[in-house]
This record gives C-alpha cells, sequence and structure tokens, in this order.
C-alpha cells in the first residue's frame, strides 16, 4: 500500500457549513492527531508517456511538502497509484526546473489549481476539507484518504468509518478527480474511459 492511494471525496456547494463540520471532525473519537490549514498549488502535466500508460504528473510546493508526483488516472479515482518524490524544501520552489524536466518528457498539457485547504490527521485516516480553483473555476470538496493501512480492504472500512462518523456515510461521492472537475475534459484528452456514476 505504500504506492497506493485510497480515497474518496465528495463535492459540496459553496454554502457547506464548514463550521460545523470542524466542530464534528473534531470531536472525533479519538480526537486528530494535529490539525492544519494552509494555501496549496499544484501543476498538473500530462506527458505523451503518461497518456499511454495512464498517469499524470503533479508538482505541489507549498509551506509543508515539494513533492513531484506520479499518479495514475482511473475512471474511478477511489484507489490510484501515488509515487511521491520528495524533493525537499531547501532549494525553494523549482518550477523551472520542473517545467524543464516535464518539457524533456513530452509534454502535452499543463493546469493549476490553488486549494485553500484544511487536514485533520487521524492514526488511520485524513480528512480535508478545501476551495479548489484554476481561472473561473471553483470547487468545494471534503476528501476522506485512508492511511497507515495494510490492504485495500482496511483501507475501505476507515473510510466508511470515518465518513458515517463525519455526517458522510450516505452521501456519494464524486468519480471525478479534482482534474477533471477544474479542467472538464481532461479524462477523454488523456484516453481514459468515462465513468458511470457510483450507486
Amino acid at each position: 500500500m505504500r504506492f497506493t492511494e485510497v480515497e474518496h471525496k465528495f463535492v459540496v456547494g459553496r454554502q457547506f457549513d464548514v463550521d460545523a463540520f470542524r466542530t464534528v471532525v473534531q470531536a472525533l473519537d479519538p480526537p486528530p492527531l494535529r490539525s492544519f490549514a494552509l494555501r496549496v498549488l499544484d501543476r498538473y502535466f500530462l506527458t505523451e508517456h503518461g497518456r499511454a500508460h495512464r498517469y499524470v504528473i503533479r508538482h505541489r510546493y507549498d509551506a509543508s511538502l515539494h513533492h513531484l508526483t506520479v499518479k495514475s488516472l482511473e475512471a474511478d479515482p477511489e484507489v490510484r497509484d501515488e509515487i511521491n518524490l520528495d524533493l525537499g524544501q531547501h532549494a525553494g520552489d523549482q518550477a523551472a526546473t520542473v517545467d524543464a524536466f516535464v518539457k524533456r518528457l513530452g509534454a502535452t498539457w499543463s493546469g493549476d489549481i490553488t486549494k485553500d485547504i484544511e487536514v485533520w490527521e487521524f492514526p488511520q485516516c485524513e480528512i480535508v476539507h478545501y476551495t479548489a480553483w484554476s481561472g473561473d473555476r471553483e470547487v468545494h470538496c471534503v476528501e476522506f484518504e485512508a492511511v497507515h493501512v495494510a490492504n485495500l480492504d482496511e483501507a475501505l472500512a476507515v473510510l466508511e468509518r470515518f465518513e458515517r462518523a463525519a455526517g458522510f456515510g450516505d452521501a456519494t461521492r464524486t468519480m471525478d478527480s479534482l482534474v477533471d472537475l477544474l479542467f472538464p475534459g481532461f479524462l477523454e484528452q488523456a484516453g481514459v474511459q468515462r465513468h458511470a456514476t457510483p450507486e
């Protein structure tokens, strides 16, 4: 599970009551190990090889992380490959170097996404609320990601437990990745067949 991301994303409206949600999450038992908020810039790149083999490259640089990541593209983003290279904070934002790197790989598309995120970290789950935007498109989401789990069954059980406890047990998760939500048609451009809505 080291290179596997298991998460559920729920699109919530602009009027979503973040204060009430925050109160519910902070009252979970056991309580979160830590919580924090910050602004994140994610830069996504699709290469010729990525289109052929169904993955996207992400460069993230913020106050806590500096990663270059390969994420698999799936019709259902519940379970995806996610491989992170830690570029470290010591050299600062290496955007120009990353641009040159992916250009050499044959980048055919790129897009930037800014997110204002609030994160609650539990021993087996990370809960995030965020507003994300690119250009004039904006989306509000709540995500539940299983962490430090041994297998997929355990990961899905963790998600179900936390979603129910946080009031999302009966909600319908989105089958779109964040990139596809903010760049409609991205999956088709990447060669991934569209999905059906989960029951």
